[in-house]
């Protein structure tokens, strides 16, 4: 893509007041899975959607622990993120040794944004590809933030990044007044609502594709955690859910939605995904010319 010599390097404005570099470190994120981000007056939430470069890989982890009150979901390049979460780790390590205490979530995520922002000012540097919701917990209650590329970071009450996220943030945005006083398990099932709408259309949230985080005191109300096997619960530090441990957190919200429990079956499945020749059909129907008969008709010969 030729920018008129403008994005060769990440200090040079463009006539329009754009650094280029950086429009692009922002489309790297918007190609990376989505992420969902809810807070709610005790809890704080993160779902993402995980996935597998091959049928003989694994998902790729979306959800990393940085302190017992900090964790965070990316989208966009993992290495970059591998880097940035190490930096945040060093950052609540010196807090606890230094001061003895957590860093507060709001400086921590600031930390990255002034490491983030040294990136597009100096020169011979390119920005982190990699975008990151971050939830956490201080005195002050709950928190989550997004921090972005170009090194700003907001406070939000729901947010989404990564692929097809603005559908996500339609349902966030008609939602979102409801999300203060909910409950644990309504604030999950509002996030994969959201999540469920980033999908493609032949898609469903599975055990394998879908991992959520929390952060908060455990429910006592709702079995959806075994506080006898989990410490972190019981203290309300960072956790994941991921593979089976998902598994009644979307029969529940299934339930809700009026769908089976155990998802679509596979006739479903297979019947919503076209196939191969009636998209090979379609395919030769739409570039036929006018006139021309559609994929898969006969033609006849008039004498």
């Amino acid at each position: 893509m030729f920018r008129n010599s403008y994005d060769s390097d990440n200090t040079t404005f463009s006539p329009q007041g754009k650094l280029f570099q950086v429009e692009y470190a922002l489309e790297a994120v918007k190609q990376g899975s989505a992420a969902i981000g809810l807070r709610s007056k005790t809890h704080a939430v993160l779902l993402t959607l995980k996935r597998s470069t091959g049928e003989l890989a694994t998902y790729q982890k979306k959800l990393i622990r940085i302190d017992d009150h900090v964790g965070v979901a990316i989208a966009g390049l993992t290495s970059d993120a591998r880097v940035l979460s190490n930096f945040m780790r060093q950052q609540a390590m010196r807090s606890r040794m230094t001061y003895g205490r957590a860093i507060p979530v709001g400086r921590i995520v600031q930390s990255i944004a002034d490491r983030a922002q040294t990136n597009t000012q100096e020169y011979g540097r390119r920005p982190y590809g990699v975008g990151f919701l971050v939830i956490g917990q201080d005195e002050t209650g709950p928190h989550l933030y997004e921090f972005s590329p170009s090194g700003t970071a907001f406070e939000y009450y729901a947010h989404s990044i990564g692929a097809r996220s603005q559908s996500a943030k339609t349902y966030l945005e008609k939602n979102f007044e409801s999300f203060e006083n909910a409950t644990l398990p309504e604030l999950i099932n509002h996030g994969l609502s959201a999540l469920h709408d980033t999908l493609q259309q032949d898609k469903h949230l599975s055990l394998q594709n879908t991992s959520i985080a929390i952060i908060g005191p455990s429910d006592s109300s709702s079995d959806i955690e075994n506080l006898s096997q989990s410490s972190a619960a019981k203290k309300g530090n960072f956790r994941v859910w991921e593979n089976e441990s998902v598994e009644n957190l979307l029969k529940t919200w299934r339930r809700s939605r009026g769908e089976p429990e155990d998802g679509p079956s596979e006739e479903e499945t297979s019947a919503s995904a076209p196939s191969a020749e009636q998209a090979q059909g379609t395919q030769g129907s739409e570039n036929a010319p006018p006139g021309a008969p559609a994929g898969g008709e006969d033609v006849t010969m008039e004498e």
